[in-house]
């Protein structure tokens, strides 16, 4: 079989698989909305990450025989590619520890019900796989014609590494999306739930729930975050079916992630300090790329070895600051004794 077609074939495989995935995950292990507890989401969590293994393990074994697309990772030994599938994993499941909180507080906002909070992920993470997919050919073809865009990405990732470390305060305000404001100047939404149901009818007057508009903001906002995300993982590899697989996987276990850790996300108040720092380490290695290959040829190639390491240092050190380092407690209200027996004197 041609090479061509032998990565074309790789890549309808890959998508069947991933279809195959999310049909039992929706029509034959969750089938009926309940509430997902701890202990299973940290079981499916495992199994995510399981799975992205094996498919590492089988990528080192097998990258030879299956180059997707020919040229664009003929240059990689399978050591290196299943070291950029590594680290580009890495990285993605790391930024979505951090869209977390963001979902957290977009269901907060609209009062989702705990029982369809997995339909929605479920949704979301099936139009997050489409767009990231649309997003990573896109950003392929540029990088392959344009190679200078390279310097853009990269000063684009010391730049939002610098923003996430200075603004700290995620705000939701779904009634000031202008892609919210448009829907609802033309669908109509219904002031309640309607069950599990996106839309409903009402006079023979089609409406939307405030299921489907929580559903439209966690996509919007994941597109968001696929905009700091991406070009992260091209800044380790231009493979565009290596930056695809690693997304994949990842978003795959961000539904079972966020009910594993719902309720103990905010003591991981440190992790934002790590995700800053990887994405400015990420940001500068791509405009070191674009120098070693267009200016000054004999820097020598940036381990990939030695990028994973940087990364798990970084994100390692900050889980570990946020476990071990105590939370401020909260100032009390309260006047003091001394303070309170005054008041107590003036009044008698």
């Amino acid at each position: 079989m041609p090479v061509q077609w032998l990565g074309i074939a790789l890549w309808l495989g890959f998508i069947l698989f991933i279809l195959l995935m999310l049909a039992l995950d929706l029509g034959v292990f969750h089938r009926h909305d309940r509430v997902i507890r701890v202990r299973e989401a940290l079981g499916w969590s495992a199994f995510w990450i399981c799975l992205a293994l094996i498919f590492n393990v089988l990528l080192y074994f097998y990258w030879d025989d299956l180059h997707p697309f020919g040229s664009w990772g003929a240059q990689y030994t399978p050591r290196e590619a299943a070291l950029m599938f590594l680290a580009g994993y890495v990285v993605e499941k790391a930024l979505s520890v951090d869209n977390l909180f963001v979902i957290l507080m977009i269901f907060s906002y609209f009062r989702t019900p705990r029982v369809y909070q997995h339909r929605v992920l479920y949704y979301g993470i099936l139009g997050a796989l489409v767009f990231r997919f649309i997003f990573i050919m896109l950003g392929a073809v540029i990088l392959h014609r344009f190679f200078w865009m390279t310097i853009v990405f990269g000063l684009f990732l010391i730049y939002s590494g610098v923003k996430m470390m200075l603004v700290k305060d995620h705000e939701i305000e779904p009634e000031k999306n202008p892609v919210i404001r448009l829907f609802k100047r033309l669908v109509p939404v219904t002031q309640d739930y309607r069950g599990k149901h996106f839309f409903t009818r009402i006079d023979a007057r089609l409406f939307a729930t405030p299921l489907f508009v929580s559903l439209l903001v966690v996509e919007v906002s994941d597109i968001i975050f696929a905009v700091d995300s991406i070009p992260a993982i091209f800044a380790i590899t231009h493979d565009p079916f290596l930056v695809f697989t690693s997304n994949a996987f990842a978003i795959l276990g961000l539904r079972s992630l966020y009910f594993a850790l719902d309720g103990m996300v905010q003591l991981f108040r440190f992790l934002s300090y790590g995700l800053s720092l990887i994405l400015i380490f990420i940001g500068g290695k791509m405009l070191y790329n674009y120098v070693e290959q267009e200016v000054m040829t004999d820097w020598g190639h940036f381990p990939i070895g030695v990028s994973l390491g940087i990364i798990g240092i970084l994100l390692a050190g900050s889980v570990a600051a946020s476990l071990l380092i105590p939370a401020p407690k909260p100032a009390s209200l309260a006047p003091e004794p001394e303070k309170q027996r005054s008041l107590r004197t003036e009044s008698e």
